[in-house]
């Protein structure tokens, strides 16, 4: 199996070359979309400092039923609609939560085009029950 893909790889480099560049910059601009990207240990640390604020997008229900220690709740669909709430927390980075990070970069995206020092949780809330941290009700 190895083999073949050597051979080929071999046999048409500029179609695999293509594939890697293109590879690259899909990588490269998932990666600028929306912001940087925190860990759970790293969205801890700049709370504790009291240098980030958290915005936990899902809906009010899955707020309800699990969410980070003074998170705000804003969902997603009223994140523009409700900016103005955020101005107070202008000189913190406001940190975005969803369901699994896949909807919070480009909210953060938003959010930078606003002014505003933005990131996302990697991998959303399920990587925090992933680590087992704390959730409140």
């Amino acid at each position: 199996m190895v083999d073949h893909l050597i051979a080929f790889a071999t046999s048409h480099y500029l179609l695999v070359g293509a594939f890697v560049v293109l590879l690259a910059l899909l990588i490269a601009h998932e990666v600028s979309r929306g912001g940087r990207s925190l860990s759970t240990g790293e969205l801890t640390a700049l709370v504790n400092k009291d240098q980030a604020v958290v915005v936990d997008l899902r809906p009010v229900k899955d707020f309800a039923a699990g969410h980070i220690v003074g998170a705000l709740n804003i969902p997603q669909d009223k994140l523009i609609a409700r900016i103005a709430e955020l101005e107070k927390h202008k000189a913190k980075t406001i940190i975005l939560v969803d369901a699994q990070g896949q909807h919070s970069g480009g909210h953060a995206r938003e959010l930078m085009k606003s002014g505003f020092t933005a990131a996302k949780l990697s991998g959303g809330i399920s990587s925090w029950r992933a680590d087992n941290l704390p959730l409140v009700k």
